[in-house]
């Protein structure tokens, strides 16, 4: 019976099961016909009648990897059932007033079942926000999912919440050890093709993430993998258009914080002209106004994050500071990086003094008392949204709410001129002039 009990609220093809399984689940058909077109019934998605095999089947190219989905068979799912009332929460750190007005909200949109949308500035503490709605559901025997489009974030989410929580909890990622029944199930995003019907609650984090954003698969997965009558809360500090649309239609109740945990305002990026980096690094330089900005920043001796767009160009300037700054412990990071859970760590801990990165740092992660800069900010890579996010890693702390934040660039973009705005705007709502 412990065996079955990881087969509750999941998804599966007829090969991940045995015939003694098939016949305990319930049974629904790999693929409908819609309008016309052949219908993925795991992952929303149109397949092409050309992903054709060699038995004249067709299958679903979209969700290939989670076992192979074909026409003419089944899935098979088990419907969920409940687990043993408890108290769950063990955290005792306590709320700010707008924190738990935002609390409050989310607790009582569960007990209407309506489905919300927090617009939280970074470092307002989403994740504290979150607890008492957790708790609430986890206690009563249900079953809750945090879902997030990077497995940074997930990783974060799960370390956090296993010091705070007392309950078992599954951590489920590409690369994460196999699915063990509990009721709290910190995913990423793509996790969720495997459930059906499992959650009373599920909160997505980061919601203009890379690849959730406006992304109609993964919206399919959030919609399939929720009980009827569950509750779904998307967490953001940056909406996206098709959620403010869902708000506007009355689809999604939007609960707002504009202020930071510790009641300063957001750090204001500043943007500096600079040209010529890439070509004085086909040097093995960089130019003197960087230097002297970096050596700066240095006397300071508070962590230095220098985001790239590009993950060679990263590596090879991270390989250029070290020359320079030899008295620096300098790292890089990308989504490449085998160590860099590693290596974030030793950030996080002072034993690196400069961690170069990609947009894969962007948010998630919280460093106290960091500086930040972009390099070649006007990249076409830096969407509004990631710059925000960005600027979000600086002033997190309360022992150090200000911070050097710089967008170094040769020339501006719409792109950054809307991410200060926003960061202004904000700033004004969470009533700082």
């Amino acid at each position: 019976m412990a065996e079955m009990n990881d087969y509750y609220g999941r998804i599966f093809t007829e090969a991940q099961l045995t015939n003694e399984l098939k016949q305990k689940a319930k049974v629904m058909p790999s693929m409908i016909k819609q309008n016309g077109k052949i219908i993925c019934n795991r992952c929303g998605n149109r397949v092409s009648p050309n992903h054709m095999l060699q038995t004249g089947r067709i299958y679903c190219r979209e969700c290939l990897i989670f076992g192979r989905n074909t026409s003419d068979s089944n899935l098979y799912y088990f419907p969920q059932i409940g687990f043993p009332e408890t108290e769950s929460l063990i955290w005792k750190g306590e709320l700010t007033p707008y924190q738990k007005e935002v609390s409050q909200g989310m607790l009582a949109g569960i007990a209407q079942k309506s489905d919300l949308l927090v617009h939280a500035v970074t470092g307002a503490g989403k994740t504290e926000m979150i607890y008492q709605s957790v708790a609430s559901v986890i206690d009563q025997g249900g079953c809750v999912c945090l879902a997030s489009p990077r497995i940074d974030v997930c990783l974060e989410l799960y370390n956090r919440l296993s010091r705070d929580f007392s309950c078992p909890i599954t951590l489920l990622h590409g690369d994460s050890e196999a699915y063990k029944r509990s009721p709290l199930i910190i995913a990423t995003t793509h996790q969720l093709l495997k459930f059906y019907r499992a959650f009373d609650l599920l909160i997505i984090d980061e919601v203009d993430a890379f690849p959730f954003v406006d992304n109609p698969m993964l919206y399919h997965a959030v919609n399939q993998s929720i009980k009827d009558d569950g509750v779904k809360i998307f967490l953001t500090a940056t909406s996206t258009d098709e959620l403010d649309k869902k708000v506007r239609k009355g689809e999604l109740t939007k609960l707002h914080l504009a202020r930071r945990f510790h009641a300063n305002p957001l750090v204001i990026p500043k943007m500096v002209w600079l040209n010529g980096l890439q070509s004085s690094m086909k040097k093995g330089k960089i130019s003197n106004k960087l230097n002297s900005l970096l050596k700066k920043q240095r006397q300071s001796h508070f962590p230095l994050l220098i985001f790239f767009p590009n993950i060679e160009q990263g590596k090879q300037f991270s390989i250029i500071l070290q020359e320079i700054f030899p008295a620096e412990a300098i790292g890089f990071v990308s989504s490449q990086t085998e160590n860099r859970l590693e290596l974030v760590e030793q950030f996080r801990k002072k034993e690196l003094t400069i961690l170069v990165t990609t947009t894969i740092l962007e948010r998630g992660v919280t460093f106290p008392c960091v500086d930040v800069f972009v390099l070649l900010a006007n990249h076409r890579l830096y969407s509004k949204s990631a710059l925000v996010q960005i600027a979000g890693r600086v002033g997190r702390a309360i022992e150090r709410p200000t911070g050097e934040l710089l967008f170094l660039h040769d020339g501006t973009t719409k792109a950054m001129k809307k991410a200060i705005a926003e960061i202004k705007e904000m700033n004004k709502k969470g009533g700082f002039g």
